[in-house]
């Protein structure tokens, strides 16, 4: 007998250009790769309706995300608010097949009890009030500072009430600590991000320069790249090299202060892989503790040796792999240990064992599966 599926996601996953999306669009690929029948209903407000998906979903729905001037004021979370479909529940109610819901953002119907007799499994992808809260700090505009202080407050109380109300899957241990200690949800379990790597193709020898990447757009990113420059490299001498989208005109005009600092902008895929294989050092410090770092995941299967602090690898699994910094000055030191030690055949059987056994798309998609039916 075939198995269908309802998967609503926040956004159409593909193209797979943004950490948001990349879980969401391998991880249709591999349930279709097992045999299940995808009925895909996706939110947009940009982004184009996509004929790919069509070649892994049986049927593909897109519905537009309400604006925020036509929902204000707004008791429940605008990421949530703005997903509140009539035509979604009227869609998800016209057969018995179970519910993937992809992060809280569309978790409105099961909020509001009208899935009560589905079998439905919400996927998080951070714990949202954490990352909307850090949002709130790094947001320079004072209309975005106050959205995102408001956001991260309603989605708090949101997240606490919702998590009795379903199975979660965690994209990292510690999302699975935090709902399971401070919402005492009890049914949740950690599953791991679906990659579009499926082997490692890390290059031994040493290389010669470091790298950050990252959407540079984002002020995170920015922040990381920013740190490093005043924090680390600015005590160094060893080549650094920063590569990502959409730069803003003030990290270009600091990338330029240091002779041994240099800025790549917009890579083409192509390009960027041959940066992360050819470094000899990825260093990817986070300000962010939720969620599970993509970029990081990518150094692994692709670089080097990969320097991180405990925000960037905490929960992902792959803390053993990793070089953990925990301030300016281990930055500094480990960086100089690192650049001079050679990636070897052991560090990359080491690697072997561990992600290609947790990041294991297949055998990933076959949990899900086990949890629906």
């Amino acid at each position: 007998m075939d198995k269908h599926l309802h998967i609503v996601t926040h956004e159409v996953p593909w193209p797979a250009d943004f950490g948001g999306v990349v879980d969401l669009f391998y991880k249709i690929k591999s349930l279709h790769q097992e045999g299940i029948k995808i009925h895909l209903h996706c939110f947009t407000s940009k982004r184009a309706a996509q004929p790919l998906l069509n070649r892994y979903c049986e049927s593909v729905t897109y519905y537009s995300r309400k604006k925020k001037l036509s929902i204000l004021p707004y008791s429940i979370p605008y990421i949530v608010f703005s997903r509140s479909d009539d035509a979604l529940l009227k869609n998800l109610l016209k057969d018995d097949y179970p519910v993937l819901l992809e992060g809280i953002h569309c978790t409105y119907h099961l909020f509001k009890g009208k899935l009560n007799n589905k079998k439905v499994i919400v996927r998080l992808h951070n714990t949202e009030y954490n990352y909307y809260k850090h949002l709130f700090k790094l947001e320079a505009g004072l209309f975005r500072k106050i959205y995102f202080y408001i956001e991260s407050l309603l989605l708090k109380k949101y997240e606490r009430k919702l998590s009795r109300l379903a199975t979660f899957l965690t994209v990292s241990k510690t999302d699975e600590s935090l709902y399971r200690n401070e919402f005492k949800a009890n049914k949740l379990q950690f599953l791991p991000v679906f990659i579009p790597w499926n082997r490692i193709k890390c290059q031994t020898g040493s290389g010669s320069f470091c790298l950050y990447h990252g959407n540079l757009s984002v002020n995170e990113n920015e922040k990381a790249a920013i740190w490093l420059m005043e924090e680390v490299f600015n005590k160094l001498k060893i080549p650094f090299v920063i590569a990502g989208k959409n730069p803003t005109s003030h990290l270009k005009k600091m990338v330029h202060l240091n002779n041994h600092t240099c800025l790549v902008e917009n890579p083409t895929e192509f390009e960027l892989d041959d940066l992360i294989q050819k470094a000899q050092i990825n260093i990817l410090p986070s300000f962010n503790k939720t969620g599970v770092k993509l970029k990081l995941l990518n150094a692994l299967f692709n670089g080097r040796h990969c320097l991180v602090n405990e925000e960037g690898a905490g929960g992902s699994g792959t803390e053993s792999l990793c070089c953990i910094a925990k301030d300016s000055l281990e930055f500094i030191k480990n960086t100089e240990v690192l650049f001079e030690l050679p990636f070897t055949e052991e560090d990359i059987n080491k690697r072997k064992s561990i992600l290609e056994n947790l990041y294991n798309n297949k055998e990933n998609a076959k949990q899900i599966i086990t949890l629906l039916y």
